[in-house]
């Protein structure tokens, strides 16, 4: 007979504490309503009270925007991620502009550059990376950025056409405490994934400890990235409580002062309403 594995239990909060999952995938981490309806509501019964659902391309971009108007804890975010850059056109980019002016659309992307798998050719990820930043910046949009072991070319498209008045995320930061200096000097907030609770997550750790408390978001990247102890598991919106936790803990502060910055700090780049 096997033996269950004991998990964590999840990190409780002080009533009058929230968190922002800043970056999730609801449209691939729920099979249908009823199981999102339930994940979105037990999310927010336990100190998650806002979402925000990406876009990976135009059909779930407009499907975020459809999330968006079902929940009212439930924000959208529209762009191309560099794995569905292929096929795009001006009548794409047409679209996606009118997709920014959705009601409770509130950053673009995520968009970058991914010299991991590489499904589409890494000259055209990097056309369409400058472009869609040069769109972010013409519909006053934070953007939300996706970097896998680009970090020299992300920084150099960034770098060019900056400064960036609507300001940006680093998803799913990866890269170590150098290259943090640098997204930070761009303006940019670093967001804080899972991984910071693997054993083997040293670098990304240190840049956890080091960003200033008022730059650092968190996320679940959902269904992506699930933090110890549901590591290889379906990620779920609620599991940013365990980052969240293993977060403080790096910065020798409690639970509820973290979440207390970064939900400011999330209002802040996503000009969300105060909760």
């Amino acid at each position: 007979m096997t033996k269950k594995m004991k998990r964590d239990p999840l990190p409780r909060l002080p009533a009058g504490s929230t968190f922002v999952d800043t970056h999730c995938h609801l449209e691939m981490t729920f099979a249908g309503t009823e199981e999102m309806d339930t994940a979105v509501s037990r999310a927010a019964a336990l100190g998650v009270g806002r979402i925000i659902t990406v876009g990976i391309d135009l059909s779930t971009s407009r499907k975020t925007i459809v999330f968006a108007a079902r929940y009212d804890s439930v924000y959208a975010t529209v762009g191309i991620h560099p794995h569905n850059v292929q096929g795009l056109d001006d009548a794409s980019y047409d679209e996606l502009e009118k997709l920014c002016a959705m009601p409770k659309v509130v950053a673009y992307g995520e968009i970058g550059l991914d010299y991991v798998k590489k499904y589409a050719p890494v000259n055209l990820q990097r056309e369409h990376c400058a472009r869609q930043v040069e769109l972010a910046r013409k519909v006053q949009l934070p953007m939300v950025i996706h970097d896998r072991e680009a970090h020299n070319d992300i920084l150099a498209i960034l770098q060019k056409r900056g400064p960036f008045p609507a300001g940006g995320i680093m998803h799913c930061f990866s890269g170590d405490w150098e290259f943090a200096r640098k997204i930070l000097d761009l303006g940019f907030f670093i967001s804080i994934p899972g991984v910071v609770t693997f054993n083997r997550a040293a670098a990304l750790q240190e840049v956890a400890c080091k960003v200033p408390l008022d730059r650092l978001l968190l996320e679940t990247d959902a269904p992506f990235l699930a933090p110890a102890p549901w590591r290889g598991k379906k990620n779920l919106p609620e599991y940013v409580l365990y980052t969240g936790q293993k977060v403080a803990d790096l910065k020798g502060i409690s639970l509820a002062e973290l979440a207390e910055a970064t939900t400011a700090n999330a209002e802040n780049v996503f000009s969300l309403q105060s909760a």
